[in-house]
């Protein structure tokens, strides 16, 4: 462990190993790479005492990132190197400040194959449209029909990627000439869902692919749910067309509340299962009621979009039932 950190040459390069060992959203990597540089967080991984952490975190730490400090752990860096993709890290003019907000729960780094400079724009210029996978022909319709709209006053749609909503919402992006980025739980040479490879590499020509996880690696359940934090901190708003009261899309609404950024739903018919999230969003006063694309510029525009919410208090009833254009990002 200690001879990776001192073949490591760089921040950017010591952020990309920890891409590689640390799973995102790992608590305690977070903590210590908010309060060391990228080097340091790296040495401290072979270190008996992290200041601030107690003894038991540190052995559970090192012991979760040592399993996978392999001996070829260089040379998988040297090949992503080789790949070409573009890395941003804290330091780099694109870097996207509002992941700052995230505070330790930021990302190590990201991938990106596109334009980065997509993230380099005002908040209030994204906003991230996510939703229901098994989408019906009324929330694809109006998905379309507000990502249309964000296209038309330039503003850049933020999805996932996934059936459902968020395809709809890059394919009526691409379609009427804008701007989109898509946040993958995969690496961003790993096009997911395999049904969605032409759309996904649509979007990293001619807008913007993003990950914080390294090429190559798998999407899984645990990275899909720290992406959404992402998704979330990455916009002005967020606004779910459609979503069950279980969805996964929720849990990026919690990320978006917890970010005090502003939240939007569409309402759907009392029948609709389909709607019953969004619905209840609207019910319970957590999202502002969306209509039309005007509804989702108000949202994006206002100097308060919202008041922040604390996880616990989400919980105790809606949240407890969820289970290239552009210079791209600099090269590792």
């Amino acid at each position: 462990m200690a001879a990776l950190a001192e073949q490591v040459q760089g921040e950017r390069i010591a952020r990309v190993a920890l891409s590689m060992i640390a799973e995102p959203n790992d608590p305690t990597t977070g903590r210590v790479l908010a309060h060391h540089n990228g080097i340091e967080t790296l040495r401290l991984i072979d270190s008996d005492d992290v200041p601030g952490l107690p003894r038991a975190d540190v052995l559970m730490w090192r012991a979760r990132l040592a399993a996978r400090i392999t001996p070829d752990l260089p040379d998988q860096i040297a090949q992503a190197e080789r790949l070409g993709f573009g890395t941003l890290i804290p330091a780099d003019k694109d870097w996207p400040a509002g992941l700052n907000d995230l505070g330790e729960r930021a990302p190590y780094l990201l991938w990106t194959r596109g334009a980065a400079s997509f993230l380099t724009t005002a908040l209030s210029d994204r906003v991230t449209i996510t939703g229901s996978r098994a989408a019906t022909s009324y929330g694809e319709h109006i998905t379309g029909e507000l990502a249309t709209g964000m296209a038309d006053e330039e503003r850049i749609v933020v999805a996932g990627g996934a059936y459902g909503i968020e395809g709809a919402a890059h394919r009526a992006v691409l379609a009427a000439g804008g701007q989109t980025i898509a946040v993958l739980a995969g690496g961003v040479d790993r096009p997911y869902p395999a049904g969605h490879g032409d759309l996904l590499r649509r979007v990293g020509e001619v807008g913007l692919l993003v990950s914080e996880v390294p090429p190559g690696a798998a999407p899984t359940r645990h990275r899909f749910i720290a992406r959404n934090r992402l998704m979330a901190a990455l916009s002005g708003a967020t606004v779910i067309p459609e979503a069950s009261a279980r969805s996964a899309a929720m849990t990026t609404v919690l990320a978006a509340r917890d970010l005090d950024r502003g939240v939007g739903a569409v309402p759907g018919p009392v029948t609709s299962a389909a709607s019953s999230g969004t619905n209840e969003l609207i019910r319970q006063g957590q999202a502002t009621l969306v209509t039309q694309s005007s509804d989702v510029i108000a949202l994006l525009d206002a100097d308060a979009p919202g008041h922040p919410v604390s996880r616990s208090e989400v919980g105790r009833d809606f949240g407890q039932r969820r289970p290239s254009p552009g210079t791209p990002g600099r090269s590792i």
